[in-house]
């Protein structure tokens, strides 16, 4: 956004109207404060976030500015990345360059915005783009395989042809002998563009594939995004790469991005670093340590450790001199990651002589620094021993240029595997959905994240481990809770309240909720390249494991949406490690579980045992409203990129009609089920309509609402409809379903977030009517729908609890407020404390000891963890009372 008015006189408060109520907002100022503590580094960073606003309240033609805890005023760049339907600015983003110390807390405010010391310089030619922060030179290519041409500090050049790797490895069996065969690739620019150009922050996207180096073969298309702010000597990337060959010949064996290093001055005046577990891995291509090593040599050991210059007085030293030239010269150093509870750092001396085991640890914070008298690189990867197997190399570390690989797939580690666990389905043993082998990873990505340090001497152990830190956990400004809640950022959501024993026992199991994932994560080890993120669906009580070996029960894959309970919990607590938790389950999620190209273009593959083993591949899984409330809070182009990708993914179902198992081909191009279909599509339409005032995506949408207006029962069947992607139609089939897969798979949540959008009486009302009638007795039901409404449907009443008490509040109906607090205090859930019924397991009935609650599954503690914070917000004044509750679970 161009902010280019300024406000003249602020309000202190403003009155909003809202769909439900009106509100009062703080308009004068917004608080901001950092997402956590640990990984700050010292000497500044650059940061971006997001704020959401109320309707009517931010003018896209009004500018703010950022101020510190002291009221100074500091240079911020602002844009708007979602819009209210009257115009108004529905969410900003902001990025600051903040140089030394940071404040405690910030505030956004109206006004103009701070003039910038220093300013991100962007220029373009033909074949380079280049970017000055003030503090480094970037030069990158627009063709050819190196990405980054050269980065310059100070006028020294701090390294050059940074580029992406690729190992294929190509296997055969012959009269039952294996060989494998390695193939190399590179990359292959073809494009690149600048995103965004300053002042403060300034983005470019590059684009290309992986070539052979030998052949004409061109694969794994990959995005490289580099982000630059004034005044910072640090870059953060962004690396994605889409898969794109056969699973059953094409074996990943790596993937990653090498950079050359100059390395000046005597061999003992270079440095190598690795971050281990807490502390550093310091040695040099040739240290000082020799068999005569003591008295003053010592000493100075210790100074070239710790990355000191040191040197020697020829005649004095000349004996010392002499031992040091004639000791080892250490040429390559690695850290590989194996697994999430070990990594091994080795060196050589030379190729042809082995590798010597240096040390090891468990895990290591994932940054690698080399560098000479006038300074190095460092690079960290995040995640890095969560998603292992990863590495990080070091070569030629003796001659003028060094050459430093960072792997996200370390060659190390056996090849990727991508093929399915078997060779047919298991339609009746598993919960697999379909009797069709679609499993297929053709078009599934994965998203690595990376910061790169450019020194101008060798840092000190403290900022490097303080860097490595910052990479893994980096700095975000973030709004109170209050105030994500008082513009309902995200629709329909309770803020934690404890004003009574009902309200603190509901907070209390909310959060045990997420403290049995916490644990959980890290006591299955739920880590790895394509898992990490993910948790897994149903529980094996006699093999005290979850159901990692049953299709359709073992990884989550987003079913009953986990993500949005992690979200919400964060936006109500403001918790750093929930933000943690969901952001990871977003990056998964969004990237490893949804197709971005290919047949299934725009979907994603339900639960399986292999994330992208399912049959059912449907919007639900991919649906914008499962990822937006990353991309708001941080304003990340990635996740921006993959909510583009699902926009039409209704036209996919034309050829994978998610509903083929039960309706044959007719007059309609497809079929849809109001929810889960018909809600993911609207959270795709919505989402672009806020984002770019695409209106042509608003009139679909509300083409849809209007074809269920129209129709006898509405939406209260929660039906399946015929559906036509090129017009937005539904048609009424006089199928009476009852799905409770509409109301657990997000839909809720969208709608009611939609209603505060449209302001449309009548929606507002189809979505009581769900609330109203979805408890009903049969009979009832029957005797109110058009059509005959056959056995089951309507299952599951919990998942049905928010939207009931949407309906209870709207219609001040205190029965079915009643009925829904009923419903979710005594379901399986509900009617426990989840800390108390977490047990040890029998030490020899498990490998390890751990700790189970045999009947837990993620479905049923994700709901009911979404519709209590529903529940809490709308019909939270007829909780019932503390003793009512102790009756009702005794």
């Amino acid at each position: 956004m161009s902010c280019i008015a300024s406000i003249c006189e602020i309000h202190t408060k403003l009155t909003v109207k809202g769909a439900n109520e009106t509100v009062t907002i703080q308009a004068d100022q917004i608080k901001l404060k950092w997402l956590g503590t640990s990984g700050h580094v010292p000497d500044g960073a650059g940061v971006t976030w997001g704020i959401p606003w109320a309707e009517g309240v931010l003018q896209r033609s009004e500018s703010l500015t950022l101020l510190g805890t002291d009221g100074e005023e500091l240079p911020v760049q602002t844009w708007p990345t979602a819009f209210w339907p009257d115009g108004s600015v529905k969410w900003s983003a902001h990025a600051v360059s903040i140089a030394g110390e940071r404040s405690d807390t910030y505030s956004i405010v109206k006004g103009k915005a701070a003039a910038a010391a220093e300013s991100v310089a962007v220029t373009e030619s033909d074949d380079t783009i280049t970017v000055d922060t003030g503090s480094i030179i970037c030069r990158l290519n627009r063709e050819g395989s190196s990405l980054i041409r050269s980065i310059h500090r100070e006028g020294s050049l701090v390294c050059s042809d940074g580029k992406l790797q690729c190992i294929r490895e190509e296997r055969h069996t012959t009269s039952g002998m294996k060989t494998t065969k390695e193939h190399h690739f590179t990359s292959r620019i073809s494009k690149a563009v600048v995103e965004q150009n300053g002042p403060i922050r300034a983005v470019v996207r590059i684009e290309g594939n992986h070539k052979l180096n030998t052949g004409v073969r061109e694969w794994i298309p990959f995005t490289l995004r580099l982000y630059f702010y004034a005044g910072q000597h640090t870059i953060k990337a962004l690396h994605t790469f889409v898969f794109d060959g056969n699973p059953h010949m094409d074996f990943i064996k790596g993937i990653g991005m090498t950079f050359r290093v100059p390395m000046q001055g005597p061999l003992y005046n270079r440095h190598i670093r690795f971050t281990g577990d807490s502390g550093l891995f310091a040695e040099s291509p040739k240290h000082l340590m020799t068999f005569r090593t003591n008295g003053k040599y010592q000493e100075i050991f210790k100074r070239q450790t710790a990355g000191e210059k040191v040197g020697f007085d020829a005649e004095e030293d000349e004996r010392f001199i002499g031992l040091i030239e004639e000791s080892a010269v250490w040429d390559s150093f690695k850290l590989v990651q194996g697994t999430a509870d070990s990594y091994t750092i080795t060196k050589r001396t030379q190729e042809g002589c082995t590798w010597l085991r240096s040390a090891f640890g468990q895990r290591s914070l994932g940054t690698v620094y080399a560098g000479g008298e006038n300074g190095g690189l460092g690079v960290g990867v995040r995640n890095f021993w969560k998603k292992y197997p990863s590495s990080m190399e070091l070569h030629h570390t003796s001659k003028d240029e060094a050459e430093m690989t960072v792997w996200f797939w370390s060659p190390d580690a056996e090849p990727m595997d991508l093929r399915h666990y078997d060779t047919t389905t298991h339609l009746q043993s598993s919960y697999e959905g379909f009797d069709e082998m679609r499993s297929t990873p053709y078009g599934i990505a994965n998203t690595s994240e990376l910061a790169i340090w450019c020194y101008d001497q060798t840092p000190s152990h403290e900022t490097l481990y303080a860097a490595a830190l910052e990479c893994q956990s980096p700095s975000l400004l973030v709004c109170e809770p209050e105030y994500y809640h008082e513009v309902k950022a995200f629709g329909v959501w309770s803020l934690p309240n404890h004003s009574t024993q009902a309200h603190a026992r509901l907070e209390d199991q909310l959060n045990a909720g997420i403290e049995f994932y916490k644990e959980e994560i890290e006591q299955r080890r739920w880590y790895g390249f394509w898992d990490f993120g993910d948790v897994m669906h149903g529980y094996d009580p006699t093999r005290h494991a979850w159901r990692y070996d049953i299709g359709g029960c073992a990884w989550q894959n987003t079913e009953l949406v986990p993500n949005m309970w992690l979200w919400y919990m964060f936006l109500r607590s403001g918790r750093e490690d929930i933000f943690r938790m969901a952001e990871a389950m977003t990056r998964h999620t969004s990237e490893v579980d949804v197709y971005h190209f290919g047949e299934y273009a725009g979907l994603g593959s339900r639960h399986n045992v292999v994330h992208w083993g399912c049959g059912c591949k449907e919007a639900r899984i991919s649906m914008a409203g499962l990822h937006r409330f990353y991309y708001y809070l941080t304003a990340d182009e990635r996740i921006g990129d993959i909510m583009d990708e699902v926009t039409d993914s209704d036209y996919t179902t034309v050829h994978l009609d998610p509903m083929r198992y039960y309706f044959p081909k007719d007059e309609y191009p497809t079929h849809a089920r109001v929810g889960p279909d018909w809600a993911a599509f609207s959270s795709n339409w919505m989402t672009r309509w806020e984002r770019y005032e695409d209106t042509g995506y608003r009139d679909k949408l509300l083409t849809g609402i209007e074809s269920l207006k129209n129709m006898p029962n509405r939406m209260k069947n929660l039906a399946v409809h015929g559906y036509d992607p090129k017009t937005g139609k539904l048609y009424d089939m006089g199928n009476n379903a009852g799905g409770h897969l509409a109301i657990c798979m997000g839909g809720p949540q969208v709608w009611m977030e939609l209603a505060l959008m449209l302001k449309d009486a009548e929606w507002q009302s189809m979505l009581v009517e769900i609330g109203e009638f979805y408890n009903l007795p049969r009979e009832e039901k029957r005797q109110k729908l058009a059509g005959d409404l056959g056995n089951g449907g309507y299952a599951w009443p919990m998942f049905s609890t928010g939207i009931a008490a949407y309906a209870a509040f709207h219609n001040k109906d205190e029965a079915l407020a009643k009925l829904a607090w009923d419903i979710l205090l005594n379901d399986e859930v509900g009617k426990v404390t989840l800390t108390e019924i977490t047990k040890p397991v029998p030490t020899l009935e498990y490998i390890r000891p751990i700790k189970e609650i045999p009947w837990i599954a993620t479905n049923t503690v994700s709901q009911w963890s979404l519709n209590a914070i529903v529940c809490l917000e709308l019909i939270g004044d007829a909780l019932v009372n503390a003793e009512t509750v102790a009756a009702v679970h005794n």
